[in-house]
C-alpha cells in the first residue's frame, strides 16, 4: 500500500549537514564481576541490551553493542545517552563471543546505498501504477463507442481508485499481521524474495495487456486488474515490512538510508508524471514505459538484495538477526529497566505461550513503543489527509491569466513535486541530525502541533467550495510554504519515529519491532484516508 512520501499517497532531501557535535565518549570494553550493576544500570535497555541468568545462578554474555548500534547516534546526532556507564557492558564477555570481534564498517557506504535501492523500490512501482490514472480511464472507458451504452462501465471508471483503495487496503492489513507472526518462522530473505518474485510476476502480466486490445472485455479486464492490485498490495506490504524489520538490526543509518529511498521513489514518480504531461505521449506509450521501468526496477531490488549478504558489514549483522531468535528468557528481573518489571511481563504470556520461540511478544513490543508509534500513527493520519485530497485541489489565485504554470503545471508542481521533494529532505536531515530522542517529550509535541496544517490549507484556494467560503491565503506562495512544511515535518518526524522503534528494544526483538512500527503507519494511513473523505465534504 502506498504511502505518503510517493506520488500516490498511502507511506512516504539535498540535506543541510548539522553543525558537527563532538561524539559520545565510549569507555573501553572491560568485564565486570557477576551480579547486580549498580543503580541506573537498567534505565535504558535499548543501549545495554538483555542479560539473563545462567541455569546455574551465573550470567551469559549477550549482545553488546556500543553506540552507533544499540542507539546508533551518529557523531553528528544531538541524540546522546544519558551516561557514558549506560554504555558498559553488564556481562562479562565469555571467551569466542561473537560480538567481541571488531564490528566491520560499510567500506564506500555499499551497504547504505543498497537500502537505499531497495527503499525506492519498495514503492516505486506501485507510485507508476497510480501515476498512469489516464491509462486505466483509456482502458475501462471500454475503447470504443460502445461505453456510451453501459452504464456499469461507467461506473468502474468512475469509481476506479476507490475500488483501488479497498482493494490495496485490506490485504496490507492482513498480510502485516501474517508478516508477524513469519517473523521467526520463516527467514527475512524468503519473505523480501519471494515478495519480490510475486511483484515482477503480476507487474509483467500488466505490461504486457498495455498493448492488447480490452474493448470487448472491459469488465473481465477490470477484473484481472483488481486481482493485480490485491497480489501487489500484498507483496509490497510483506516486501517492505520484511525490510523494515530487517534494518532494524543493523545500525540505524540503514534504516535512515530505506525510508529516504521510498520518498526518493516519490519524487522520480512525480518528476515522470510532469514529463509525461508536458511530452502529452499516447496514454498507452506512457503506460508502457511506466510500467517497463517498475519491471527493471524490481529486477534492481532483486539483484541489490543478492548482493547484500555478500558484503562482510552485512552478513556481520545478518548473522545476529539470524541467531537472535526470542526466548522469554532473555528477559531477566530488571533487564527492561524497573525491577518490579518482570512480574508484570512474566503475567502478560501464558507458561504455554512463553515455551514458542516462534511467537514474539506482541503485547511487550506495543507497551514500549507505545509513545513512538502513536508518533508514528498521527504524522501519516495528518499527511494523507492533506495530501493529495486537499492539496491537490488548491488552484492558483491567477488560473484565469491563462499561463501554463498557473493552470497545467500548478498542481503537479506544488502539491506533488514539491511535497515529495521536501518529504525526501525531511528523511535525509535525520542522516545528521536525530533530535528530539526517543524518550524525549518534545517529539510528540511537535507530532501533535502538525494538526495545524489542516486548517491552514483550507484557508488557502480550495476549489471547489461549498461550506466554507472564504479563501483567507490569497497568494500563491502560502500554499507552496504550507505543503513544504507538511512534507519536511512528515520525512523528518515520521523517519525518527519509525527508526527509533527497533532501537529501544532488546535486539532479539528489533525485526518483529520493525514490523509492527510498520503496521503503526499502515494504521495511520488508512485512517488518515477514511477521514480525508469527511474533510474534503466539511470544505
Amino acid at each position: 500500500m502506498p504511502q505518503p512520501g510517493g506520488s500516490y499517497p498511502n507511506a512516504s532531501r539535498p540535506a543541510r549537514p548539522g553543525p558537527a557535535l563532538p561524539a559520545a565518549r565510549l569507555p573501553p570494553r572491560r568485564a565486570r564481576g557477576r551480579g547486580r550493576a549498580g543503580p541506573g544500570r537498567d534505565k535504558q535497555p535499548g543501549l545495554d541490551g538483555p542479560r539473563s541468568p545462567a541455569p546455574g545462578g551465573g550470567s551469559m554474555a549477550l549482545d553488546l553493542e556500543d553506540g552507533e548500534d544499540r542507539f546508533q547516534h551518529s557523531a553528528n546526532s544531538l541524540y546522546k545517552p544519558a551516561s557514558p556507564q549506560e554504555e558498559e557492558p553488564l556481562l562479562e564477555e565469555l571467551p569466542g563471543n561473537r560480538y567481541s570481534r571488531p564490528k566491520p564498517s560499510d567500506r564506500f557506504n555499499i551497504a547504505y546505498i543498497i537500502f537505499f535501492i531497495l527503499g525506492t523500490g519498495s514503492l516505486l512501482p506501485w507510485n507508476f501504477f497510480i501515476t498512469a490514472k489516464q491509462y486505466w480511464m483509456y482502458k475501462l472507458q471500454n475503447c470504443s463507442a460502445q461505453a456510451a451504452e453501459g452504464q456499469g462501465i461507467s461506473d468502474l471508471r468512475d469509481f476506479f481508485e476507490s475500488y483501488i483503495s479497498i482493494a490495496s487496503t485490506v490485504p496490507s492489513v492482513l498480510c502485516l499481521i501474517g508478516n508477524f507472526l513469519l517473523v521467526n518462522r520463516v527467514s527475512a530473505t524468503v519473505r523480501i524474495l519471494s515478495s519480490l518474485a510475486v511483484m515482477l510476476s503480476v507487474f509483467l502480466v500488466i505490461t504486457v495487456l498495455v498493448k492488447v486490445d480490452t474493448s470487448t472485455w472491459t469488465e473481465f479486464f477490470f477484473v484481472i486488474t483488481i486481482i493485480c492490485v490485491v497480489i501487489i498490495s500484498a507483496a509490497s506490504t510483506i516486501f517492505t515490512s520484511s525490510l523494515f524489520g530487517l534494518s532494524g538490526c543493523f545500525p540505524m543509518k540503514n534504516s535512515q538510508a530505506l525510508i529516504s529511498g521510498q520518498a526518493m521513489g516519490g519524487t522520480i514518480c512525480a518528476v515522470a508524471s510532469i514529463v509525461d504531461l508536458a511530452a502529452a505521449a499516447d496514454v498507452t506509450d506512457s503506460a508502457l514505459v511506466f510500467f517497463v521501468t517498475a519491471d527493471v526496477f524490481i529486477l534492481v531490488c532483486i539483484l541489490m538484495y543478492l548482493i547484500l549478504p555478500t558484503l562482510e558489514y552485512s552478513r556481520y549483522y545478518m548473522t545476529v538477526q539470524k541467531d537472535s531468535t526470542y526466548s522469554p528468557s532473555i528477559f531477566p528481573n530488571n533487564s527492561l529497566g524497573e525491577e518490579n518489571e518482570s512480574q508484570s511481563i512474566n503475567s502478560s504470556f501464558p507458561t504455554k505461550r512463553a515455551r514458542d520461540k516462534n511467537s514474539p511478544p506482541l503485547r511487550l513490543i506495543l507497551k514500549k513503543t507505545a509513545v513512538l508509534g502513536f508518533c508514528l500513527f498521527y504524522v501519516f493520519f495528518i499527511s494523507i489527509i492533506i495530501f493529495p485530497s486537499v492539496s491537490s485541489n488548491i488552484e492558483s489565485v491567477n488560473k484565469d491569466s491563462g499561463s501554463l504554470w498557473t493552470n497545467k503545471y500548478f498542481i503537479p508542481l506544488t502539491s506533488f513535486l514539491l511535497y515529495n521533494f521536501a518529504d525526501w529532505c525531511g528523511r535525509q536531515i535525520t542522516a545528521w541530525i536525530q533530535a528530539p530522542g526517543p524518550k524525549s517529550k518534545l517529539l510528540p509535541i511537535l507530532v501533535f502541533l502538525r494538526t495545524f496544517l489542516l486548517p491552514l490549507f483550507i484557508l488557502c484556494n480550495y476549489q471547489p467550495r461549498t461550506h466554507f467560503k472564504t479563501v483567507f491565503f490569497k497568494t500563491d506562495v502560502y500554499p507552496t510554504v504550507f505543503i513544504t512544511l507538511l512534507g519536511l515535518s512528515n520525512g523528518y518526524l515520521g523517519t525518527l519515529a519509525i527508526i527509533y522503534g527497533p532501537k529501544i528494544m532488546p535486539k532479539e526483538l528489533a525485526e518483529a519491532t520493525g514490523v509492527v512500527m510498520t503496521f503503526y503507519l499502515m494504521l495511520g494511513l488508512a485512517m488518515g484516508s477514511a477521514f480525508s473523505v469527511l474533510v474534503v465534504h466539511l470544505i
